[in-house]
């Protein structure tokens, strides 16, 4: 697993942070890793510096777009061949990065770890609205992303300068349409994700609507007007 580094965004998240990494340090010492803390307001900070996790700490909270930007300018310097995006929430396995690698080594740009490549999506409001903007991408790209709003992705060293020299891109899929329409080569492998360990996900169901409803808008109306 030389050369990927796991991109943690973290805010908040100081009841799984410990969790999270301390179960990449005893169980998969071979993954190198980053905790990018976005400004939390709680003491995921101060539990990384006890624990002497790895830690890039800004000082105040970029979002989620400039939190992972951050993270992927980190691996763009370290010399990092792969990134990977993965929660401090306890929702993303480690042991399904390197299937994702193997996979992105046949010559893909990014590899999605989805829900849905051996399983079929129930119709939840939750997974109607992943059917509408996996739908939307699919009629403004012509790829099929089965789960386009699966946050663990791994990106290769293209991929990785792309985030952190150009647009201040958010790990959405808005921009997963985006760089398929610039020529970027998407797979998906199979992968379980977890509950997240404690707190709530700020994906409650009125966000979760305005979450939809702007990436379908970004996704057939902003992108045509984007730049790299």
């Amino acid at each position: 697993m030389d050369k990927v580094l796991l991109v943690i965004p973290a805010y908040n998240e100081e009841k799984n942070i410990r969790k999270v990494v301390g179960r990449l340090v005893e169980d998969f010492p071979e993954l190198d890793y980053i905790v990018v803390n976005d400004g939390s307001r709680d003491s995921t900070a101060d539990i990384c510096r006890q624990n002497g996790y790895n830690l890039l700490d800004l000082p105040v909270n970029l979002g989620l777009a400039g939190c992972f930007q951050a993270g992927m300018k980190y691996a763009y310097l370290k010399g990092y061949q792969y990134a990977i995006q993965f929660d401090g929430d306890g929702q993303h396995r480690p042991e399904y990065i390197g299937a994702m690698k193997d996979k992105m080594d046949e010559g893909y740009d990014i590899v999605v770890g989805s829900r849905f490549v051996e399983q079929r999506k129930d119709w939840s409001p939750r997974m109607l609205g992943s059917r509408l903007i996996g739908a939307a991408i699919r009629l403004t790209t012509g790829a099929k992303i089965k789960d386009p709003t699966s946050g663990m992705r791994m990106f290769n060293r293209s991929m990785i300068e792309e985030f952190a020299l150009n647009l201040n891109y958010g790990p959405e899929p808005d921009t997963l349409s985006f760089l398929i329409k610039q020529g970027a080569r998407v797979a998906e492998i199979q992968v379980e994700i977890d509950e997240r360990l404690a707190g709530e996900s700020y994906l409650k169901p009125m966000v979760a609507m305005k979450y939809m409803t702007r990436m379908l808008i970004s996704i057939f109306l902003i992108q045509n007007f984007r730049k790299r």
